[in-house]
Formats: structure tokens, C-alpha cells, sequence
């Protein structure tokens, strides 16, 4: 195959995962304009068109479609035994994608990260913040951090957190004239603070358990975030009642600024797991940010 040929597969790879030629250029480093003639050169020697392109987005063709699910996988893979030759250099180098929600990355990616790459300044690592459980292998992410229970059966999980534990809480003020919740149900006579989740059909349910009996309220508020930081504020605030990790609100209860309440009802479950294909060639740069996100009692 000639090398163009082999460039050009690459940025089309690009352009038809993307859906787009401006994110695809600035993946690739080139202009929109040189991107677009090579997609057209790649047409014009195969004599088919891959993409169908409108001002508003831009998607696989079948032909594109074909040559996206038959080739792309087997580029994936030679780029992938490169990546691991490389690796056998003297010191752990690459880049490292990684997919995790916004609390874990926070709580626990972060820290090991500031721990890790002072030390290997040829590791780069690219943090995604998604609450979705998306196809890590599909979008080409090393890695991934979600809660144990989340974790496909087919991918290797590595715990690299404690048992965690959910908290419902509200600030002083808003129970002034409020009488607390004595069960999850009483929730639906609260102004709650939601959490919207790609993954959940749009608005988070809060999940409680108790002497094995499970129950999932949908609770009605005026606020509706997707993000931890947000829900904190405006729980603190005054604003309503909020359902957050029991760590992101130990610190406000220990002030006084937060108050828990169904403590009772939110038992500790399986925490966050690092996740990955069984198939990943463990280059010396994943394996010591494995060993450093590893979970130690």
C-alpha cells in the first residue's frame, strides 16, 4: 500500500469518528481545508464517496461506514504495537487516556496523578470528565474509573478506592421552617437539587437501601446540574436538599454548614474501579499509573 494511502485511511479514521472536520483538523494538526482535499483525493482513487457532508455535520457513508469498521480497528492495532516498541525504551514514556466522572477524578485521579508524573516527565496523560459509561475501546481511551458495579464483565478492574457511602443533605437554613424527611418517600415533599446523567435517562434517581429493602425516589426540585461542584454550592447555599458522595460532604457536616439526614438508609457499596480491555498491551507507562491508582487498605 502506498504510504498516501496510508494518510489518508487515517485522516478519513479521523473525520469519521469525529463527525466533524474542524475537531478532526485540530486532532490531526492540519487545516480544515488540507483535510478535506485529502478526504476528496481518497474518494476520487476509490471511486466511491465515504462521507456525506451537510452544513450542519458530517457521517459515514456505507461505504465510509464499511471501511470504517474494517479498517479502523487493524490501524488501531498497528498504531498500539508501536505505541508498546516505544515503551521499551529506558524510561516509561507515551500518552495515556483516561475516562472518569468528575468525582473520582477529583478525589482519586488527580492526587495519584500529582504523585506519578513529577517523577516521569515523559508521561502525559489526557483526563476525559464524562458521567456516561461509554465503549472506552470505541473511543480509543486507555482506561476508564466508574463505581465497581458499573464495570463491564469482559474488561480487567483494578479497585482503586474505599467502599463509599451516599449522603442526603441540606444547610441549617433550609430546615428553619422545614420539617426533616424521615423516610426516602418524604424526599417527594422537598425541594431537591437533581443531578441530570447521560447514562440514566436524563434525571438521577436517588437510590436508597435498608434491612435489604431497596428504593429509588425521583425527586422534584428547582435545580437540576451535571456537575458535583454545582449541586455542593447550591446545597450550601440553602437552595434544597442535595445527594452526594458522604466524603464530598464530610467536611460542611463536621462545620455545621450541612446536616445529614436518612443516614439509615444510605449503606456503603463497592467504590471506584479502574477499567480496562483484557486485550491492552500494558505498556511500563500504564502499568506504573495502574500501580499508583491501586486501592491499598
Amino acid at each position: 500500500m502506498a504510504r498516501e494511502n496510508v494518510n489518508d485511511l487515517l485522516a478519513f479514521l479521523a473525520v469519521a469518528r469525529e463527525r466533524s472536520f474542524t475537531r478532526a483538523a485540530a486532532k490531526l494538526g492540519v487545516s480544515q481545508s488540507a483535510l478535506s482535499h485529502t478526504i476528496r483525493g481518497l474518494e476520487a482513487r476509490l471511486g466511491l464517496r465515504l462521507l456525506t457532508r451537510t452544513t450542519r455535520s458530517v457521517s459515514p457513508t456505507e461505504a465510509g461506514e464499511r471501511l470504517l469498521v474494517s479498517v479502523g480497528p487493524r490501524l488501531d492495532e498497528v498504531e498500539a504495537e508501536l505505541a508498546a516498541l516505544s515503551a521499551l525504551r529506558e524510561k516509561p514514556a507515551g500518552t495515556i487516556r483516561i475516562t472518569a466522572g468528575e468525582h473520582p477524578a477529583e478525589t482519586i485521579l488527580w492526587p495519584a496523578l500529582a504523585r506519578l508524573l513529577p517523577n516521569y516527565p515523559d508521561i502525559k496523560v489526557e483526563v476525559i470528565v464524562d458521567y456516561g459509561l461509554i465503549d472506552i475501546v470505541a473511543e480509543r481511551y486507555d482506561a476508564g474509573i466508574r463505581l465497581g458495579e458499573q464495570v463491564a464483565r469482559d474488561m480487567i478492574a483494578v479497585r482503586v478506592g474505599p467502599e463509599m457511602r451516599m449522603a442526603v443533605v441540606g444547610a441549617p437554613a433550609y430546615f428553619a421552617n422545614r420539617k426533616p424527611p424521615r423516610t426516602p418517600q418524604d424526599l417527594t415533599g422537598h425541594n431537591c437539587i437533581n443531578l441530570r446523567l447521560p447514562t440514566y435517562g436524563g434525571i438521577y434517581a436517588w437510590e436508597f437501601e435498608k434491612a435489604g429493602r431497596e428504593i429509588k425516589v425521583r425527586v422534584e426540585g428547582q435545580l437540576v446540574f451535571n456537575t458535583a461542584a454545582l449541586r455542593l454550592n447550591a446545597v450550601l447555599a440553602g437552595c434544597g436538599l442535595a445527594y452526594l458522595p458522604e466524603d464530598q460532604a464530610r467536611p460542611y457536616l463536621a462545620g455545621g454548614k450541612l446536616v445529614r439526614i436518612l443516614a439509615d438508609w444510605c449503606p456503603p457499596f463497592p467504590g471506584y474501579h479502574l477499567y480496562y480491555p483484557s486485550r491492552r498491551q500494558s505498556s511500563p507507562a500504564f502499568a506504573l499509573l495502574v500501580d499508583a491508582l491501586r486501592y491499598r487498605a
